[in-house]
């Protein structure tokens, strides 16, 4: 299968972000691409990524499946690298913008690579709050190793994300030994039974504005404006979805502009007016210079 890619995108640097984490479970990159598993209805399919000048190439590991399987494979895949944003306006403005101008020429291309599972998105985001990025992988690593499915190639075993249902199942005692926190365990399982009594799914919120699809998501027990805005970024790809409060933003902005400290909130704020429309393209090129 083949999948055709817009002239400003980078698989390249697409595939180094996916390299981020060796405790990563959920994809297994290769020089050249990248390796996930993925469950489409009934079906759990493993697929490999790679590119070329054109686009990308998709080959599946499993035994290849029907026709809609492989539509919903290759629609998934456009959502994971963002590939139907047009960015011709966003680098219209930042290769003119003093803060974005080198970022923007060293990453050119460069796009959001998106969690097109909402329930992934949001859990994901949980588990980073406050803490390193190093010990949220591991925490993810566990959760995903203690409740995800596995699915067996040979000798290589590929892991699913595991789904709000088996989640909401479960006790926040059962969270502890992971080392998750107290919060969090409440906030995960928060998370998970509303998606399993239907309180909130991708479908629903997929329609609404940003605004309102980020009050239905502040709604559910854990879910706080920059969670909210990272989901909305990450599965909705929502150009203007701006998680102002973000600590590696807000150092970004201080090592570019060599300020002693970090800008308020309000100096964030103030500094994003000129990038209306395309917050989330902004923070995502602040957040590369770091």
């Amino acid at each position: 299968m083949f999948i055709e890619t817009p002239a400003e995108f980078s698989f390249p640097l697409s595939l180094e972000f996916l390299k981020r984490s060796p405790r990563e479970l959920l994809h297994k990159t290769t020089e050249t691409g990248v390796i996930k598993a993925l469950r489409i209805q009934d079906f759990v399919v493993v697929f490999e990524v790679t590119s070329n000048d054109a686009g990308l190439n998709i080959r599946f590991l499993t035994n290849e499946p029907p026709l809609q399987v492989q539509k919903a494979v290759a629609e998934y895949i456009r959502e994971w690298f963002d590939l139907e944003t047009d960015l011709k306006p966003f680098y219209a403005l930042a290769l003119k913008d003093k803060l974005l101008r080198n970022a923007a020429t060293k990453y050119y291309g460069y796009r959001i690579v998106g969690q097109p599972d909402l329930f992934e998105s949001l859990v994901w985001a949980v588990l980073g709050q406050q803490i390193n990025l190093g010990f949220a992988y591991t925490l993810k690593q566990r959760f995903v190793q203690t409740f995800g499915e596995r699915i067996a190639i040979g000798d290589d075993e590929y892991f699913l994300f595991p789904s709000p249902q088996a989640v909401a199942l479960i006790t926040p005692d059962q969270l502890v030994p992971l080392q998750f926190s107290s919060q969090k365990s409440r906030y995960t399982i928060a998370i998970a039974e509303a998606f399993a009594d239907g309180t909130l799914s991708k479908e629903k919120l997929k329609a609404l504005p940003l605004e309102e699809a980020k009050q239905e998501l502040m709604k559910v027990k854990g879910i706080g404006n920059w969670t909210a805005n990272y989901a909305l970024m990450k599965t909705f790809h929502h150009p203007d979805a701006f998680p102002l409060e973000d600590a590696g933003l807000h150092n970004a902005i201080r090592n570019l502009k060599e300020l002693k400290e970090k800008p308020t909130v309000n100096e964030v704020k103030k500094i994003f007016k000129k990038y209306k429309g395309w917050e989330a393209y902004a923070t995502l090129y602040l957040w590369k210079t770091l």
